[in-house]
């Protein structure tokens, strides 16, 4: 992973500077990559930005769901289908 070094800081100085940080991440649009002990502790986004992570997350749950499905089918053989009124009945609903 490349990180642009400019948008890295320090816990100590993000403890400092973190309203202003903190509308710098909203109004830019830029993670900030926050360190403690020379090592990445936290990365914090915009919720712009959080919110496309979500919509990416769900749409790739899909793509998963619709891979599953036609892996599914495949071996799918319609003449073993079972009817949804012999379920019924066969439960007593």
């Amino acid at each position: 992973m490349q990180i642009d070094t400019e948008r890295i800081i320090s816990v100590a100085r993000l403890q400092k500077e973190l309203t202003a940080k903190l509308r710098e991440v909203t109004d830019r649009e830029e993670p900030l990559f926050v360190m403690r002990n020379n090592t990445l502790a936290a990365v914090v986004i915009s919720p712009a930005e959080y919110e496309l992570l979500r919509d990416a997350d769900e749409v790739l749950d899909h793509f998963e769901i619709a891979d599953m499905i036609e892996k599914r089918l495949k071996d799918h053989d319609p003449s073993r289908n079972v009817s949804w009124d012999t379920i019924k009945a066969k439960h007593g609903i």
